[in-house]
C-alpha cells in the first residue's frame, strides 16, 4: 500500500494518508444499525405472511401480487419528495417520520377488513419505506468518516441482511399465532426502533470527523440551514454518478427482482424442485451477499470503488446468464451463492460511490432518492420484462438477458471516474 492518498470531489484532501482511527465508525453509526437491523427483522418476518393474507380476501393471484408490488411502487413514487423533504427539514427527523409512517401502516394492515383496505395500507407504507431509505443513506455520509464510507454502508447493509434471514425463521415460529398477528409485532419494532433513533441520535448538524488530523474524532460541521443542495443536475455532470445510476437500476432488476420473482419459479417449473428448494436457493443468494458485504467495506475505502463495482457486477452477470445452462439443483444453488457475492461486492461500494460524490457538506437528498428510484426500478422492471420474456421464450433468455446487463453495467464503469483513488494507511 505505497501509493499516495489522491481524493477528489467535495471531502478533497489529497495530502493525507488514511489511519486506522480514521476509518473507526462512530457510535452513531451503530444506533443506525441497531435500527435497521429491527426493520429487516420485522419485514422478513411479515414477507411470507402477507400474500397468503391477501388470498384471503379471495380475490385471486394476482390482487394478492398486486398487495406486494404497491409497496415498492409507492417507494418508486414518492422517493423525488422524500428527496426534497430531507433537503428541507433534515435527515434524522425525516428518518423518524419514516418509520413512523411504515408502524401506522403496518399496524393497520393487521386490522384490514377488505382487500382495498390492505392494499392502500400496505401502499402507504411504502411512502414511509422511501422516507427512512433516502434519510439513511444522507445520514451515513454525514455520520461516516471520509476514509470509511464504504465500510459504513457495508456494516448497514449487513444489518439489514442479517435481520432479512432471521425474519422469516421467526415468522416460521409464528405461524400457528394467526396472520394478523406478525404485523403487529412488526408495528411495534419500528416504533421501537424510532424511538431508538430518537434517544441516542441527536441532531447531526453537530457530526463530523476529523481526518486531517488523523484522528476519527467529531467536530462541527455547517449548520444545516446553511448548507448547499446538490442538484440532480450537478450530480448527472460526473460520470461516477451516471454510472451509479445504471448499475443500481442493474441491480435491483437481478438482485433485488429476478432473484424474488423468477429464481423460485425456475427451481420448481424447470428443474422440478419443489417449494423448500426454491426458498433455500434465495438463501443461498442471501448467504453470498452477506459473506461479501461483510468484508468489503475496508477494501473499497482502501483500493478504491470501482474495482469491486465491475468485478461484482461481472460476477452477478456471468453466474446468472449460466443459470441459463443449468439443470441441475446442486449448479443451482453454487450459481445463487456466487450471484450473492458479486452483488454483495458492488453494492456498497457503489453506495459509497454516491457518498463520495455529493460530500459530507452539501445536501443531497434529491441526489440520493434519484439512485432509490433507480434501484427500485429496477426491481419494479426486472421481473415484468424478464417475465414476458419467460411467456415468450424460456427462463433461458431471461437469465441471459439479465446477465447481459450486469455485463454492460460493468462496462460503463470503465467511463466512470474513481471517485475514491487507492490509499496510504498508516498503522501507527
Amino acid at each position: 500500500m505505497s501509493e499516495e492518498n489522491e481524493k477528489t470531489g467535495p471531502d478533497a484532501n489529497p495530502t493525507d494518508a488514511a489511519t486506522e482511527d480514521d476509518r473507526r465508525l462512530p457510535k452513531q453509526i451503530y444506533v443506525l444499525v441497531a435500527a435497521a437491523f429491527i426493520v429487516a427483522l420485522g419485514y422478513g418476518i411479515i414477507a411470507p405472511v402477507l400474500p397468503q393474507f391477501a388470498a384471503s380476501f379471495d380475490f385471486g393471484v394476482t390482487a394478492a401480487t398486486i398487495v406486494v408490488s404497491s409497496f415498492a411502487f409507492f417507494r418508486f413514487v414518492f422517493s423525488p419528495t422524500s428527496g426534497r423533504l430531507v433537503d428541507a427539514f433534515g435527515e434524522r427527523r425525516i428518518y423518524i417520520t419514516g418509520l413512523l409512517i411504515v408502524a401506522a401502516s403496518t399496524g393497520a394492515v393487521a386490522f384490514a377488513q377488505d382487500y382495498w383496505q390492505l392494499l392502500i395500507f400496505r401502499g402507504l407504507g411504502g411512502i414511509g419505506s422511501t422516507m427512512f431509505s433516502v434519510s439513511a443513506m444522507a445520514l451515513i455520509i454525514r455520520l461516516a468518516p471520509v476514509d470509511a464510507r464504504a465500510k459504513a454502508s457495508s456494516t448497514y447493509a449487513t444489518a439489514f441482511l442479517v435481520g432479512n434471514i432471521a425474519g422469516p425463521v421467526l415468522g416460521g415460529a409464528m405461524a400457528g399465532w394467526g396472520m394478523r398477528i406478525p404485523f403487529i409485532i412488526y408495528a411495534v419494532g419500528l416504533v421501537i426502533a424510532a424511538i431508538v433513533v430518537r434517544i441516542f441520535l441527536a441532531s447531526t448538524a453537530s457530526f463530523g470527523s476529523s481526518t486531517k488530523s488523523g484522528r476519527a474524532r467529531l467536530e462541527a460541521t455547517k449548520d444545516e440551514k446553511q448548507m448547499k443542495v446538490m442538484t440532480f443536475r450537478q450530480a448527472w455532470q460526473d460520470s461516477a454518478y451516471r454510472s451509479a445510476l445504471l448499475s443500481a437500476f442493474v441491480q435491483g432488476w437481478s438482485a433485488m427482482g429476478i432473484r424474488v420473482a423468477i429464481y423460485p419459479l425456475f427451481a420448481i417449473q424447470a428443474l422440478k424442485a419443489d417449494t423448500a428448494v426454491a426458498g433455500l436457493a434465495l438463501t443461498m443468494f442471501a448467504i453470498g451477499n452477506a459473506s461479501a458485504v461483510t468484508v468489503v467495506g475496508r477494501f473499497a475505502d482502501t483500493y478504491g470503488r470501482k474495482p469491486f463495482i465491475q468485478w461484482g457486477l461481472l460476477s452477478l452477470g456471468v453466474t446468472t446468464a449460466a443459470l441459463a445452462f443449468t439443470d441441475s439443483i446442486w449448479l443451482f444453488f453454487v450459481f445463487s451463492v456466487l450471484a450473492g457475492i458479486g452483488s454483495g461486492l458492488a453494492n456498497p461500494a457503489q453506495q459509497a460511490t454516491v457518498a463520495d460524490v455529493i460530500g459530507r457538506d452539501r445536501k443531497g437528498g434529491r441526489v440520493l432518492s434519484k439512485y432509490q428510484m433507480a434501484l427500485d426500478g429496477g426491481a419494479i422492471l426486472g421481473p415484468v420484462i424478464a417475465g414476458a420474456v419467460v411467456d415468450h421464450f424460456d427462463y433461458s433468455w431471461a437469465f441471459v438477458l439479465t446477465g447481459a446487463l450486469c455485463l454492460i453495467a460493468a462496462g460503463v464503469w470503465f467511463t466512470g471516474r474513481e471517485t475514491r483513488p487507492r490509499v496510504r494507511v498508516q498503522t501507527d
